[in-house]
């Protein structure tokens, strides 16, 4: 099989941002950024989704972490589609649940080449931290758009922001972990359409 890896930049006057991803790899991560919190949630999506990732991040925080957290976003995003390269043979479909305490996420993905974000979350807190929590979404939404794949996030409960945060980034990674798996029964793409 042919290794499903991807090495990507990019620099701009806000961010600097060195991503590589092996999808197929054993849950190593070497993720340094500087908005910690994002770290700690590359860390754990990294760990169950079974990838290898490495990320360098350094942006502009001394204004806020919305721009570096976009920039991995899209990186991570566009490694995931190039590493995925015709998606022939892949299950194509992922969806975990994941409790963290009290709270309880769900993540379900379609890697469809068709991008679209659905999230229903209501975190009770605005900031994690000094991570500002609608950048959940945003780097979610930068994600989703990049590796064209159709993304349904669902916080069922919970009233520890962290927790639920935490749920979604480990039940991203699982379902991804799902998706992009190799199934032997698919001949070609998984689409009656012939292409993703």
């Amino acid at each position: 099989m042919t290794e499903r890896k991807a090495s990507l930049k990019r620099k701009t006057n806000e961010t600097n941002i060195a991503l590589a991803l092996n999808i197929d790899g054993e849950g190593k991560s070497d993720i340094k950024t500087d908005v910690p919190f994002m770290t700690h949630m590359l860390d754990l999506f990294t760990k169950h989704g079974h990838f290898d990732l490495t990320v360098e991040g350094r942006g502009d925080v001394d204004i806020d972490g919305h721009h570096t957290t976009e920039d991995i976003g899209i990186v991570l995003g566009q490694a995931l589609l190039e590493a995925l390269g015709d998606k022939k043979g892949i299950k194509r479909y992922g969806n975990a649940f994941v409790p963290m305490d009290e709270a309880l996420a769900q993540v379900t993905v379609d890697l469809s080449n068709r991008p679209h974000l659905v999230m229903n979350a209501e975190f009770p807190a605005e900031r994690v931290g000094n991570f500002d929590v609608e950048l959940v979404h945003e780097f979610l939404w930068k994600l989703a758009i990049e590796a064209r794949m159709n993304l349904h996030v669902n916080v069922h409960y919970g009233f520890n922001t962290h927790h639920m945060i935490e749920a979604v980034f480990k039940a991203l990674g699982r379902a991804l972990d799902e998706a992009t798996q190799i199934d032997p029964r698919v001949k070609g793409v998984p689409s009656t359409k012939g292409m993703l």
